[in-house]
């Protein structure tokens, strides 16, 4: 049995969000909460992911649904528990990088940049104010994740009109 865990970016995911309804759409779909949604600590972030897994992993495959500064969070947690599962969904992964991005985050820069050793789907928008399409390319080339275009989709999330999200449910099945 596949388990999906949904992280979620900065301030989290509302009501509207896709992610909750992706939650919504399945029993086996779990909601990674963290502590703070508005100031996170990315070791606080990447540890609680661990131990929200932790029981999962001898008995089910499983599958992380990042979003924005969750994509980043997967990546950072990647690279430092180095775990094998069956794969994340990244998308739209925030530059946090960029000078632009000035929300309080803080231990999530630099970006990772090592091959994730699972497959991983970068979904990116053409016109998304977090992150250019050279930049999410970059990261999903690096990363070594397939990468996909949903054309102008602004940041994927509910002010860019993402709540019933369907074609995000098809792309989650190819993994």
């Amino acid at each position: 049995m596949i388990i999906y865990f949904n992280i979620p970016g900065l301030g989290g995911s509302d009501t509207e969000h896709w992610q909750t309804y992706f939650e919504k759409s399945s029993e086996s779909m779990i909601r990674i909460e963290q502590k703070d949604w508005d100031s996170p600590e990315c070791e606080d972030w990447i540890n609680t992911i661990e131990k929200k897994l932790q029981p999962y992993y001898d008995k089910h495959e499983i599958v992380l649904i990042g979003h924005s500064l969750g994509c980043a969070t997967i990546a950072h947690w990647a690279k430092k528990f180095k775990k094998t599962i069956k794969g994340a969904l990244l998308v739209a992964p925030s530059d946090i990088e960029n000078p632009a991005y000035t929300f309080p985050a803080n231990g999530f820069t630099p970006m990772p940049l090592e091959k994730i050793n699972f497959k991983t789907v970068v979904v990116y928008s053409t016109d998304d104010p977090w992150v250019s399409v050279e930049r999410a390319s970059y990261f999903a080339k690096c990363w070594g994740s397939e990468l996909r275009s949903v054309g102008n989709a602004g940041h994927i999330n509910v002010a860019s009109g993402y709540g019933v999200w369907e074609e995000g449910q098809h792309i989650l099945k190819s993994i």
